[in-house]
């Protein structure tokens, strides 16, 4: 639990603060959650548990998806409604609504996409993927205004939020306190495992670097990441975000990469990847491991990941 991560399914009515602030109480841990949902809105809300809340601003930045029912003020046939929103996708210009937690002034945000689900007199029924920061209620605004007739939104729902999806371990706020006192009063914590995710989950679609377990100490007192430390990585580019794994994978730090993943691999010395939040603790692996016997077949096929995750015109 103290590095653990919640797909909770926020209930209409509590603002996330509270819901978050009630998983705090269920659980007595720190938490916080990622991507705040409006109260009348219900869905997936990731509540991030202990250390793992330092990942919380990850969500802030990732897409959302949302199933949401709009009701328009006037008669409009099926295909027009079909066409315009067919039209208003990709790249297009909002501006926060008056109750909003942000600074009311034009932006930019991207619908990536749009499924029509059903039309019912006036009431549209649609599935949106959108970008992080985009006001669904706006949105449905915006079109009726371009319908000509006027529209609002009546309910919505998210269900994805970055790697949380509504169909994917979502728990409700009684599942939690349920699994809690299995655990707490008989000590059955397989249900308590369902529900608390590792932290791990928030980071799958983050490109990562995987390292050796005598380089796990020095990163986890706030060193940088030395090319000797490195044995396998995923493609990237210089400058991107990420995700440090130990070679069983589990999450040690999050940086910014200095090169590219090609420069990396050709180098022989310097630092590569600039360390930001440290979620291991010191002392989890040895300072400075020993190699004995086992610790040598180790090096040696860490050296030969290495070499077969090289680009194959590098070979």
């Amino acid at each position: 639990m103290n590095a653990g991560i919640v797909n909770l399914d926020k209930p209409r009515g509590p603002t996330s603060h509270q819901v978050a602030a009630w998983v705090k109480d269920i659980l007595g841990i720190k938490t916080g959650h990622g991507g705040t949902l409006d109260p009348a809105v219900s869905g997936v809300l990731p509540v991030f548990l202990g250390s793992a809340t330092r990942l919380a601003d990850l969500m802030l930045l990732s897409s959302k998806e949302y199933v949401c029912l709009m009701r328009l003020h006037g008669k409009v046939a099926k295909k027009d409604v079909t066409a315009l929103l067919k039209q208003f996708q990709g790249k297009i210009y909002q501006k926060p609504p008056v109750k909003s937690a942000v600074k009311r002034k034009l932006r930019i945000r991207e619908i990536y996409g749009i499924d029509l689900l059903e039309i019912d007199d006036n009431s549209v029924l649609f599935k949106i993927r959108c970008e992080a920061g985009t006001y669904i209620r706006k949105y449905c605004h915006d079109f009726g205004l371009l319908l000509g007739t006027g529209a609002h939104m009546q309910e919505l729902r998210r269900v994805k939020s970055g790697e949380f999806k509504e169909d994917e371990d979502l728990v409700t706020l009684q599942d939690l306190k349920d699994a809690f006192v299995f655990w707490k009063e008989g000590g059955d914590e397989r249900f308590l495992r369902r529900c608390v995710l590792p932290m791990e989950s928030a980071v799958k679609k983050l490109p990562k670097v995987w390292i050796r377990d005598s380089a796990i100490d020095s990163l986890c007192h706030g060193s940088d990441l030395a090319v000797p430390g490195v044995v396998k990585m995923n493609e990237f580019e210089k400058g991107a975000l990420i995700a440090v794994m130990s070679l069983k994978g589990e999450l040690v730090a999050l940086g910014d990469s200095v090169e590219s993943a090609k420069d990396i691999m050709r180098a022989k010395k310097g630092f590569v990847i600039k360390t930001s939040k440290v979620f291991m603790g010191p002392g989890v692996y040895p300072k400075n491991w020993k190699k004995e016997a086992g610790d040598e077949v180790q090096m040696k096929s860490a050296e030969k990941a290495k070499t077969d995750s090289r680009p194959k015109d590098e070979s």
